[in-house]
């Protein structure tokens, strides 16, 4: 591993690409198992929702909680509804974020936003059907015991606050009263820590939660998470200015057409890389306590520098 470029050799990369595929197959077979078991109803409601969850999407979040059930030494179908309960806030967010009254987009991920397809009055219920639904699966999880119900109902209660007006939209918040305006360094690693890094942190918790993890290494995690979502959210915004519109799969400069405070529009692309070579590098640290059950994480952490969406 080269941790003096903080960059995956193309050897590595290689590798790293295949073993991210993988888990990502894993990760999409079983959300569409999960939700088509569980919400069965076919009707146009469904027809939106399904079309906003299976969006081509990376899925890291839900990867996230099986990488930490599988450090946590359970089995990873175990956390499964979970997983797919975390991907439909993840998808209800974004749905919502593309509205016109947001950040007015009409692509994600290379195809018609939802509310070009289904309208806005639809995208909104759609957006509104994903994020109780995620708590109706989440609820449904069976438990064997007293101890599997206190840790179901702590990730129920994690989910919540790292989704609600002290997370995500909290965040979420911040963004949208920051507009036109210049903000100061603290605000802006608040926002992000926020809107992107709570969902990162609580996708690895839920997978080591329910997995039974110990307090030390669940600690561990959650420094990972904040700084994993720190350097997601600039690698984000740099990719905003920098990337390939057809990899990205929306419009270029929609940062800049928003009036969005981004890392690179307040101190640059250069010292924004290296901002997030920083937070790679504390991500790595994080996990120092940890053995080969972690290195799925080491390497998606260096990965995120060389994403191209």
């Amino acid at each position: 591993m080269n941790k003096t470029k903080y960059l995956l050799t193309n050897e590595e990369k290689e590798v790293f690409n295949r073993w991210l595929s993988a888990r990502k197959d894993n990760a999409e077979a079983n959300l569409k198992a999960c939700f088509n078991n569980h919400f069965k109803k076919k009707d146009s409601i469904h027809e939106a929702m399904c079309y906003a969850l299976y969006n081509g999407g990376k899925r890291l979040r839900p990867i996230m909680v099986y990488e930490g059930a599988a450090i946590a030494g359970a089995e990873i179908q175990k956390v499964a509804p979970a997983a797919c309960a975390l991907e439909m806030i993840h998808c209800y967010s974004l749905v919502h974020d593309d509205l016109p009254a947001m950040d007015d987009d009409d692509y994600r991920r290379g195809k018609p936003t939802c509310h070009k397809v289904f309208g806005e009055a639809m995208a909104i219920l759609a957006g509104d059907a994903l994020l109780t639904g995620a708590f109706e699966l989440l609820a449904s999880i069976p438990c064997q015991n007293d101890q599997d119900q206190i840790r179901l109902l702590r990730v129920i209660a994690e989910l919540s606050s790292a989704a609600g007006s002290s997370g995500m939209i909290g965040g979420q918040v911040i963004d949208l009263e920051s507009e036109g305006k210049s903000i100061d360094y603290p605000t802006l690693v608040n926002l992000h820590a926020l809107k992107t890094g709570k969902l990162f942190i609580a996708a690895l918790r839920t997978g080591a939660i329910l997995g039974g993890i110990d307090d030390m290494k669940l600690h561990k995690l959650t420094e990972y998470g904040l700084h994993f979502g720190q350097a997601f959210q600039i690698t984000d915004d740099i990719l905003d200015i920098t990337g390939d519109e057809k990899e990205v799969g929306k419009p270029l400069g929609s940062d800049e057409k928003n009036s969005k405070n981004t890392y690179p529009s307040i101190f640059g692309l250069e010292k924004s890389l290296q901002m997030a070579k920083e937070q790679i590098n504390k991500c790595i640290l994080s996990l120092n306590d940890f053995g080969k059950e972690a290195d799925f994480l080491r390497w998606l952490a260096y990965y995120i520098l060389s994403r191209s969406s």
